[in-house]
């Protein structure tokens, strides 16, 4: 099987570990003109309530104990709490693509898809409430941008430069001569799918005797490089 080489953390902020049930210490304000860097802390505390506990326990009120400022202060920065989560999941989106183009170095085409591949369901497994957030759970992107229509093209672009990491190495692989693929474009979407797939029943069936080499059969199928030398 493929050797990991992508198993570092990506860097997240710090949790400052301030339960609901106990009152958080008061929060020094910002000096004038440092708007966006509590609009940073508001993001880096929901980010941080991802970290320990599932999207469900993210309430603004959560938030403004973890970022240890009031509720009304949040305000000032987002709408609402899904106007916050949707600053979290492109945060996260952006960390992942970066995490991808990282992974995408090796000797061939093939092993930098894998590397690919690899990385997207360590970020999954490494920050499974992120994941689930990034691709819905408690943030309806749909129910989103039916409140503000005018976002629906911006909105269309989440996610998308990610996808594009994997695209360009399934592409790679077919300008090299070691994918006989006629559609890299749609049999990217493919390999997406089932890496989506993969990432989510590893989380809700860990018991399942997958196959150790699973990951790379998606690829082998999906992505048409069948049997190129790894």
């Amino acid at each position: 099987m493929y050797a990991r080489k992508h198993t570092r953390r990506i860097n997240t902020c710090k949790v400052i570990g301030v339960s609901e049930t106990k009152s958080a210490p008061v929060r020094s304000r910002n000096a004038r003109g440092d708007g966006a860097r509590l609009r940073d802390e508001i993001i880096e505390a929901a980010t941080a309530l991802l970290q320990t506990g599932t999207a469900e326990s993210v309430t603004l009120r959560a938030v403004a104990r973890e970022a240890r400022i009031t509720p009304p202060a949040i305000y000032r920065h987002f709408d609402d709490l899904d106007a916050v989560l949707r600053a979290v999941i492109d945060i996260a989106f952006d960390e992942l693509a970066a995490f991808l183009r990282e992974a995408s170095a090796g000797s061939s085409t093939v092993v930098r898809l894998r590397a690919v591949c690899h990385a997207y369901l360590d970020f999954a497994s490494e920050h499974p409430q992120r994941y689930r957030l990034m691709f819905g759970g408690v943030w309806n992107a749909a129910e989103a941008t039916a409140k503000s229509p005018e976002e629906f093209a911006a909105r269309g672009e989440i996610g998308l430069d990610a996808f594009r990491v994997l695209s360009n190495a399934v592409d790679e692989c077919v300008r090299g001569g070691e994918s006989s693929s006629e559609d890299p474009f749609g049999d990217a979407v493919a390999l997406w799918v089932a890496l989506h797939g993969l990432a989510g029943l590893r989380q809700t069936t860990p018991v399942f005797p997958w196959p150790a080499d699973v990951e790379d059969r998606l690829v082998d199928a999906l992505a048409r490089v069948g049997s190129c030398r790894r």
